[in-house]
């Protein structure tokens, strides 16, 4: 009888300790673990839509963490605002054999506003949960009640390039009547479907043992090598706004609910304006005059309050306050243009450079951002209406080139903004420089920076600023060994196709190099194509070139009479479907005169034409180190 109770005893220990036992590393298949900071055992994730104006979202995750690289897995952060409701948040820590090490309640996280911004509820519960011994692993799980059907959470397979994935899993229940519509990418499977005994329908899908893509230089945005999942509403309800996303037309007709009635300019500014414009012949001039009027008027702040994420303050709030968010500021532009009979529209788009391609088959709220575009004939005029100094109908790398959803008086049409091409990106240098016969040398620069290369380093936004930054911004952004900068200016053309002029005198110390009798400088002063990619046995990713341009350097050298030319390379020239590039050096009345032009074409290419982008690379590199040498009388 005591061997019977002693076993029984020995038998319920190791049962218990084996269910304490949850995650071991062990457990985990070695190929999985390969060039990867963290693996996701698990990602588990489902969505309740009972009604239009609702849902409910669970998730359920475990990462190990197996270095250093994947610490950012042990950070938790879970948002919500008065519309969304956390509840059941959990997490636990585990060892690297699987023995808890830690459990944390909903009380443990920390609480704070995620968004500096005067009107904002945007809020996270969060926790960092990293240990000092790896690997270990991160469980938690939560659940968020959204008082709104306006936006359904999708699911990323793959978190991120540096994070393998053992098992993941999406599930929707829907009622009838509001069935979500699904985008997928690279998702070869259909969902598994399924009828809940409460009688809700559910789509299912699940994916195992998935290692991230390898990014490859001048390939797709990473996004766009996973697989992913987008969901989205037909029909609608938030914040008692309800509306159809089936259709862009739907999508802009409920836009438009959100704007009605807010265009309540108080009669003393319409009066301003129509005096500001009385003389003002054309819809452009009387555009660029409001515009002004509204940039000196007006400042940005975010809003994310409720629907306040969505719909503007009134016009007549940012007339008196005098700022707003890039809904409000919109609208009360297109208000100040109503105001003297331009007509303008509300434009959602998604702003930030390299942003990712609208979906035009999936209609759906892709956007971050609000502009105006005023029809002008067979033109538009394009207004980013939350900045203070931006140029007037300028929408340069932060919303140009993408497409948009431009909201109608009947629903809504997709639109597209500028491109900027290679003819109107340009930068155009002339330098002169004295080569003493020491090596070293003084050299008086002037640029000009046209189109979107008006932004390069941030140029666009120091030419705003005090001179001290715009003498740090010429320091880091000239190109040269060894300088010093004895006086600069810089001119602003603020047009819808802005220029900047900067003009510099230099010293350069050591400039050249003289060995004996002969010196040697390197004919291209200070703009060296150093963006050689790595050559590579076979390329997986299509080849992008995301921006166009055209540089044009002319240089002109001058140096004592006792020296004269020894070597002077002959004229290079290289085309690839990628771009142009050429390089010539020649003398007149005294001077050594180099020339250098170099065009490069934005473009979607092949996968195997990736070796071709490399070899032209590192032709227009080598060319641009090439040396003259000169040769001294004495």
């Amino acid at each position: 009888m005591k061997a019977f109770l002693c076993g029984a005893l020995i038998s319920i220990a190791v049962s218990l300790q084996a269910a304490d036992i949850k995650y071991p590393v062990a457990e985990i298949p070695d190929a999985l673990k390969k060039n990867v900071g963290a693996v996701v055992r698990h990602d588990d994730r489902s969505i309740t839509i009972a009604n239009q104006r609702s849902l409910v979202f669970y998730g359920h995750c475990a990462t190990t963490i197996l270095s250093g690289a994947g610490n950012e897995h042990a950070s938790i952060v879970v948002g919500y605002d008065k519309l969304t409701k956390i509840s059941n948040l959990r997490a636990a820590v585990y060892d690297a054999s699987g023995k808890l090490i830690k459990k944390v309640k909903a009380s443990d996280f920390n609480d704070a506003s995620s968004f500096e911004g005067l009107y904002s509820d945007d809020r996270v519960k969060y926790i960092d949960l990293s240990q000092g011994t790896f690997p270990y692993t991160v469980e938690y799980e939560y659940e968020i009640v959204y008082k709104f059907l306006f936006f359904i959470p999708g699911m990323e397979f793959i978190p991120d390039e540096n994070t393998s994935v053992q098992t993941a899993s999406y599930t929707v229940a829907y009622a009838n009547g509001v069935k979500p519509r699904f985008y997928s990418h690279l998702i070869s499977q259909n969902p598994v479907e399924s009828t809940l005994t409460n009688g809700l329908a559910q789509l299912s899908w699940k994916m195992n043992d998935l290692m991230p893509p390898v990014k490859e230089s001048y390939g797709p945005v990473y996004n766009e090598l996973t697989p992913y999942i987008l969901a989205s509403p037909s029909n609608f309800e938030y914040e008692g706004y309800v509306g159809s996303m089936e259709t862009w037309n739907g999508f802009g007709k409920w836009t438009a609910s959100l704007l009605a009635d807010r265009n309540n300019l108080p009669e003393y500014t319409k009066a301003k304006a129509r005096e500001l414009t009385a003389k003002a012949t054309t819809i452009e001039e009387k555009t660029r005059i409001l515009y002004s009027y509204m940039q000196n008027r007006t400042r940005y702040v975010s809003v994310q309050l409720g629907i306040g994420g969505f719909q503007p303050f009134d016009a007549a709030t940012v007339d008196k306050v005098g700022y707003g968010d890039c809904k409000a500021l919109s609208n009360y532009m297109i208000s100040l243009l109503e105001a003297v009979g331009v007509k303008s529209h509300y434009v959602k788009i998604y702003g930030g450079t390299n942003p990712p391609p609208v979906k035009l088959d999936f209609p759906s709220q892709q956007f971050n951002h609000v502009v105006v575009a005023v029809p002008n004939g067979k033109d538009t005029v394009w207004l980013e209406c939350t900045s203070q100094t931006n140029p007037f109908g300028y929408s340069g790398t932060f919303t140009g080139n993408r497409k948009a959803i431009l909201v109608t008086d009947d629903g809504a049409k997709v639109a597209q903004t500028p491109r900027y091409d290679e003819k109107v990106n340009t930068q155009v240098r002339h330098a002169n420089v004295q080569v003493q016969d020491n090596g070293n040398a003084t050299a008086k620069v002037s640029t000009t920076y046209n189109g979107l290369q008006y932004e390069n380093g941030g140029l666009d936004n120091v030419m705003e600023m005090e001179s001290d930054d715009r003498k740090k911004w010429v320091q880091k952004y000239t190109q040269i060994p060894s300088f010093e900068v004895q006086q600069f200016s810089m001119t602003n053309n603020k047009d819808r196709l802005p220029s900047a002029k900067v003009d510099i005198d230099l010293t350069l110390n050591r400039f050249a190099s003289v060995t004996g009798k002969r010196m040697f400088v390197t004919a291209n002063l200070m703009n060296r194509f150093t963006s050689v990619p790595e050559k590579l046995t076979e390329r997986k990713n299509r080849v992008f070139l995301r921006t166009s341009y055209t540089d044009i350097d002319t240089v002109e050298y001058t140096l004592s009479e006792s020296l004269y030319p020894e070597f002077v390379p002959d004229p290079i020239k290289h085309k690839s479907r990628f771009g142009e590039y050429e390089a010539s050096v020649h003398l007149s009345a005294g001077k050594v005169i180099y020339v250098r032009k170099f065009i490069l074409r934005e473009g979607e290419f092949p996968a195997e034409s990736y070796s071709e982008l490399v070899e032209f690379f590192r032709s227009v590199s080598r060319a641009d180190n090439m040396k003259l040498v000169f040769l001294s009388k004495t």
